[in-house]
């Protein structure tokens, strides 16, 4: 969840580990149990990135890159879909049929989300910012990751200042759902 450094190391490690736990998704071979396991793993992990960046990510871009706030819109508009996918997911039978689909959807949205943020928004951050306010920013999105919900509430309002307020108390709760029926601890 937090692996230190600015927000760019940050956030490109959270995608690594996504990737790797999209490459575990495409070579298993069973489903049941072992599957939603791995699909609340990814959702956690999407959900935590997702609310750090809106947060905290989207808002730095819209103050510090110029034309960063078409860049912000479009990224929001991206977790908005996955965050869509993710709430099907969570509600779906690991044996219904529509589950494939919809795991190759997730996929293909959150590849095209990374390549997005890698190729364009992280350069332009970059190029924007002094060190210290990448670190700064860095260690701002790993507290709002350790406190973001851990399952997705797409009617939750986006932005900055609402996700700040709501979003503590809702990841309360998820985590106190979580730790009471054992999701996210395989």
């Amino acid at each position: 969840m937090g692996h230190g450094g600015n927000v760019i190391d940050e956030l490109k490690a959270d995608h690594r580990e996504v990737e790797e736990m999209f490459g575990r998704l495409k070579a298993m071979t069973g489903g049941g149990q072992e599957l939603r396991g791995l699909i609340d793993e990814i959702t956690i992990e999407l959900v935590r990135h997702s609310v750090a960046e809106e947060q905290y990510l989207y808002p730095a871009v819209r103050e510090q890159v110029e034309g960063g706030g078409r860049m912000a819109d479009r990224e929001i508009e991206d977790h908005s879909r996955v965050e869509k996918i993710l709430k099907q997911l969570e509600q779906i039978s690991t044996d219904d049929a529509q589950i494939k689909p919809l795991l190759k959807q997730l996929m293909e949205e959150v590849t095209s989300h990374i390549k997005d943020e890698e190729s364009n928004l992280f350069p332009a951050l970059e190029r924007a910012c002094t060190s210290q306010q990448l670190d700064d920013l860095g260690d701002k999105i790993r507290r709002a990751k350790a406190m973001a919900p851990t399952r997705p509430h797409p009617a939750a309002p986006s932005s900055p200042t609402a996700s700040k307020l709501l979003a503590p108390g809702a990841g309360l709760v998820d985590r106190a759902r979580d730790f009471v029926t054992g999701r996210g601890t395989s």
